[in-house]
């Protein structure tokens, strides 16, 4: 028998988002092994790793040898973040078929960030974008800061909407929005979603939580029923940013398929499989640094 609710996408990001800001190396074996047990729970989009310099992220030095490990499974897209055109070219040689491109709606956190204005980071993704597309290979865009930042403050709802026009017109497939430090309320998720589905329809935008304020639930419940569709979470709810500071985990992929499943809708996930894939990658990051 079919199951006639409606289906809400969940990305997973903690092999990428998740681990990146982690002191603890975590292991070759351990990640693709961790990648197995996500796809076993159900995730049809896993983000991968990063192409960025390792000097900036140790934790993704990896990026190639975890990418010719994963198990490679029909209907599963694997992504990757590309700061350049250095970086795709690198994914495209690790068969990746969906890239992300990342800037932010506050101007101080692109400078720490990216070391660049926000028009500087949206005009460097003109020739990925189109490197990526003339490659097959799907865009996903980034914003960061949706909501506030960590070194300007509040962040106004037009002002996110702005980057997202931008974003559309050099031809980014996909628009995610990311409340990097954890602050937003309901009602703020509300007005930035309303602002943005100006330049996107609400079921095709992306929201990217994180639990700083431990609000991230009540904030994806507000965007189920506005109409949000896909949502990134984090199995275990690990994660944080190294450029924000103070930024506790992305909301937990367990918890974002407890809201889904009790509001209605289907996130087509096996519940038993994705625990066994959070503790897994819990106790991995436990294990003592330079360990076994």
């Amino acid at each position: 028998m079919s199951d006639a609710r409606p289906t809400v996408a969940l990305c997973e990001v903690a092999p990428r988002d998740g681990l990146q800001n982690e002191a603890r190396i975590v292991s070759v074996d351990d990640k693709v092994r961790f990648i197995e047990l996500l796809i076993a729970a159900g995730l049809r989009e896993i983000e991968v790793t990063s192409f960025v310099s390792p000097k900036w992220v140790p934790q993704l030095a990896d990026a190639e040898a975890v990418l010719a490990r994963i198990p490679r499974v029909e209907g599963v897209c694997y992504s990757a973040l590309v700061p350049n055109e250095q970086g795709l070219e690198r994914a495209l040689a690790a068969n990746v078929r969906k890239v992300s491109v990342f800037t932010a709606a506050s101007e101080g956190f692109v400078r720490k960030n990216i070391n660049a204005t926000i028009a500087q980071s949206i005009e460097r993704f003109v020739p990925v974008v189109r490197r990526a597309h003339d490659a097959g290979v799907i865009v996903r865009g980034y914003v960061s800061c949706v909501i506030a930042c960590p070194y300007d403050g509040a962040i106004a709802p037009e002002a996110v909407r702005e980057v997202c026009a931008r974003l559309s017109d050099v031809g980014v497939d996909e628009l995610d929005l990311g409340d990097t430090i954890g602050v937003a309320t309901p009602d703020e998720i509300a007005r930035m979603l309303e602002s943005c589905a100006e330049v996107r329809a609400m079921h095709e935008l992306v929201l990217h939580l994180h639990d700083t304020q431990h609000r991230a639930r009540a904030c994806a419940a507000r965007a189920l029923q506005l109409g949000v569709r896909k949502f990134d979470s984090s199995a275990g709810g690990i994660g944080g940013c190294p450029y924000a500071p103070g930024a506790s985990g992305n909301i937990a992929t367990e918890s974002l398929r407890e809201l889904c499943e009790s509001s209605g809708y289907s996130a087509s996930l096996d519940g038993d499989a994705l625990g066994v894939a959070a503790r897994f990658i819990v106790a991995a990051l436990a294990k003592p640094i330079g360990g076994d």
